[in-house]
């Protein structure tokens, strides 16, 4: 296998770093099945979901989170999940429009809804690009029937390749994830399936290595000895070959998991990574807001119904809100930045953590090719440090 296209190489990512922007995320909690390897805020309901109920509930705590943000100016918005794409196209199409009323919402701006292959109807999607959704993220997750029925996936090829071709024809822009570090799972077999995936992407890719989450269960699979995942070594190698590969197909790193050409980068995620602001709405969803030089933590009732209730008596589900100490937002700003191929502003770490890097922590990284410089403004991890960020994030925020 040869090197990992060095970084220098790589394209810049769209935006202005220092200015990351104002999302909105919107989340729906509802899933038409539970993935055994998923520990996101999902819940499986056998009986219709009162959808005008719940949008009520997204307008009315819209209009306590403008309360808390004042005018703002969005630039991007993401429906995520559960399964979006079960709602009704006139539900989205509700939802954005109280967006627009809450804050200024300029044409043309990047929105993003997550969707499931078995979830996707020509007709629907249309609804969705009519009421205002221009950028789909499809959950494939695998591009063989055996290991999408070993993920729990309800679609098959057939239905992920049917989506795709519908996404393209419909939407400016599509995304599609892939989960790989599959069991037995190899080299020349990912090679083949990232090759697949990158002709049939338009120009983003998320791909996500096979985590064993606490509280599913592939974790108790896993804890029996049933559910047997490459070890560190060949995760390492699936890594290295999944930024090879991109790479060579012009699906370059922006990010530790996502790929995309140059300017097609996922502008609400760049927003998170570069520690912006954004509005959580919905049951489970978390938010950063700025007031002043302080940085306000949200978070809402994870359980619908519950939420749901919370909503309609008090005008929001938050069950969290904090004031974040300086040196807690350095510690965020850290952890998400450095997971971008661009880095971190060092000027703006040092301004929220009163200090810059420890100079020897910071020299033994460098000396063990894990992070590097780039000038005095910006530090950011090699290919070989991402492989082991979460320990060169620790190490630098000690």
């Amino acid at each position: 296998m040869t090197a990992v296209t060095p970084f220098a190489s790589r394209q810049p990512v769209t935006g202005d770093p220092l200015d990351p922007g104002f999302g909105v995320y919107v989340h729906w909690p509802f899933c038409a099945a539970k993935c055994p390897y998923c520990d996101f805020n999902s819940h499986v309901r056998h009986q219709p979901v009162d959808q005008d109920r719940f949008v009520a509930a997204f307008l009315a705590e819209m209009e306590t989170m403008r309360r808390l943000t004042g005018p703002r100016t969005v630039t991007s918005i993401f429906m995520g999940g559960g399964t979006p794409s079960l709602m009704q196209p006139s539900t989205v199409d509700a939802i954005l429009s109280g967006i627009a009323r809450h804050w200024h919402m300029p044409g043309g701006i990047e929105i993003t809804m997550e969707a499931n292959p078995s979830s996707v109807e020509a007709e629907r999607f249309r609804g969705y690009r009519a009421a205002g959704v221009n950028r789909v993220s499809l959950g494939v997750q695998a591009l063989n029937d055996r290991d999408l029925k070993f993920l729990g996936r309800l679609h098959d090829v057939e239905d992920a390749l049917k989506a795709i071709r519908l996404a393209r024809e419909i939407f400016p822009r599509m995304s599609f994830d892939l989960i790989y570090a599959r069991p037995n799972q190899t080299v020349a077999e990912w090679d083949a399936e990232l090759k697949q995936a990158v002709s049939y992407a338009v120009d983003h890719l998320s791909l996500y290595q096979l985590t064993i989450e606490e509280g599913t269960p592939f974790y108790g699979l896993h804890k029996a000895g049933k559910l047997v995942v490459p070890d560190g070594e060949q995760s390492a190698i699936l890594y290295e070959a999944t930024q090879e590969i991109t790479a060579r197909e012009g699906m370059l790193a922006y990010e530790v998991s996502n790929h995309a050409r140059p300017g097609a980068e996922s502008r609400h995620n760049l927003t998170y990574w570069r520690y912006g602001d954004y509005v959580g709405i919905g049951p489970g969803a978390h938010g950063r807001l700025s007031a002043g030089d302080a940085k306000i933590a949200t978070a809402t009732e994870r359980h619908p119904e519950t939420w749901l209730g919370r909503v309609e008596a008090e005008g929001h589900g938050m069950v969290d809100r904090e004031v974040l100490a300086l040196s807690e937002q350095a510690d965020e700003l850290l952890l998400m930045g450095l997971r971008l191929t661009e880095g971190v502003d060092l000027a703006r770490w040092q301004a929220l953590a009163g200090r810059g890097p420890d100079p020897d922590r910071e020299q033994f990284l460098i000396d063990h090719g894990f992070i590097e410089r780039l000038g005095n403004s910006r530090l950011r991890c090699t290919p070989a440090g991402m492989l082991i960020l979460d320990a060169v994030v620790a190490d630098l925020a000690c």
